[in-house]
């Protein structure tokens, strides 16, 4: 980074336990352009992209029940490394295509009704929202939006308050946002779901393969996340992790012949783990990717992956705020690779494509992804770029420099 960025240091300075040098050679992504969007899709590396095309090509040859059949005993084995990432047993993972997808099998299971209280973070994501939103109007469920503290983290004085104590009281929270790089104190929300026996739901979407995420440091119930962020797997792959007390009690609502056994004309048997809520129809290339990125992630660590991405990110966040015109959009209670920010007189999007046509790759998040936190704050959108190991000082530069040359032209 341009020693004239006053006090935000370098990121070479900040990659003592991450060799980004390597990182960036198994990734061909880099090559091309400034990739600052992990929240949205990471680049993945060679060896993921190579373990998925190969299996492809196995299918092309000996179709594709024989190819899953021949390597039923590496899939296996991803269970156990998601398991690993999130401190969990095999046993309470299952796969899925999705994050989104993980989620609403889960509350659906909970059998929603109108005793149900639903207690959400502002933060929580579009599409996990509108199912709620969905639920609570056909199920007459109370819908609760609990608010933020000052430093714009859920409001944990006010959640406590709220929680009425019994397994009818569903608390639901994103870990990190799509809209900010704000961290919610998940433990802490652990601790309070914990005393009053509610269920706690936990969307690490925007987490895995980016922070610290130990189910039983936590304390939550249920987790899902997905591959194709952080993680740096292919796209259409994810986990969830349910917690083996509560999945004892929860059956899927539309079982599937991959989790449950029809025994007879009106019987079934559900699977005693956490795959009875997975569908039989999946991408078995694209979990072998998931694989292979959970494993990448091991060996490099994610205590270094999150140190190196916090610190990185706190870097753009300090250059972008000593820019004129330009507003960085992060709550205080920030500590995450994400970076959000406005330039004055110009829409997100318009911002976005700008930095595109100079080969730097962010997006634009509307308030229609974040009704209950952009849209509570009246921001109509921000522009984000997320950080990730494969990032480097040329990257965090070519961004502060194009960001100050477009919000030097704003105006014209």
């Amino acid at each position: 980074m341009n020693a004239d960025r006053a006090g935000a240091g370098t990121v070479s300075a900040q990659a003592a336990t991450v060799d980004v040098a390597r990182e960036r050679a198994q990734t061909v992504g880099v090559r091309h352009a400034h990739h600052l969007n992990s929240a949205g899709a990471a680049l993945p590396t060679v060896a993921v992209v190579d373990e998925v095309v190969a299996h492809l090509r196995r299918e092309e040859n000996e179709g594709g029940y024989e190819a899953a059949a021949a390597v039923s005993g590496r899939i296996e084995q991803v269970y156990a490394d998601a398991a690993r990432a999130v401190g969990a047993s095999a046993e309470e993972i299952a796969l899925a295509d999705s994050a989104t997808s993980g989620l609403r099998v889960i509350v659906d299971a909970l059998r929603v009704d109108r005793s149900t209280r639903l207690l959400v973070g502002r933060s929580t994501y579009v599409s996990h929202a509108l199912h709620l939103l969905s639920l609570a109007k056909h199920t007459d469920a109370e819908l609760i939006v609990v608010p933020n503290g000052a430093d714009g983290a859920i409001d944990l004085e006010r959640l406590e308050r709220l929680l009425t104590g019994g397994p009818r009281d569903v608390v639901c929270l994103a870990h990190v946002p799509t809209s900010s790089g704000l961290v919610e104190p998940v433990r802490d929300i652990g601790a309070l779901t914990r005393r009053s026996g509610a269920v706690y739901l936990l969307d690490a979407t925007q987490s895995v393969g980016h922070l610290r995420v130990d189910v039983d440091e936590i304390g939550c119930d249920a987790l899902v996340t997905t591959g194709r962020k952080f993680l740096r797997a292919p796209r259409g792959t994810g986990f969830a992790y349910i917690r083996g007390a509560l999945l004892d009690g929860l059956a899927p609502v539309a079982p599937d012949v991959r989790g449950a056994v029809w025994t007879g004309a009106r019987e079934w048997s559900l699977s005693p783990t956490a795959r009875r809520f997975e569908t039989w129809e999946s991408s078995v290339a694209g979990r072998l990717g998931l694989g292979v990125a959970l494993r990448q992630l091991l060996a490099r660590g994610v205590d270094a992956t999150a140190a190196y991405l916090c610190a990185t990110a706190t870097l753009l966040r300090q250059g972008l705020a000593a820019i004129d015109a330009v507003t960085v959009q992060d709550p205080p209670s920030c500590a995450s690779g994400i970076v959000t920010f406005t330039v004055d007189g110009l829409e997100a999007e318009a911002v976005s494509q700008r930095l595109a046509a100079r080969g730097v790759r962010t997006v634009a998040v509307p308030a229609s992804h974040g009704q209950w936190d952009l849209g509570a704050r009246g921001v109509p959108a921000v522009v984000r770029a997320s950080v990730h190991v494969y990032n480097d000082d040329a990257d965090a530069d070519a961004l502060l420099d194009a960001v100050a040359e477009i919000a030097r032209g704003a105006g014209t």
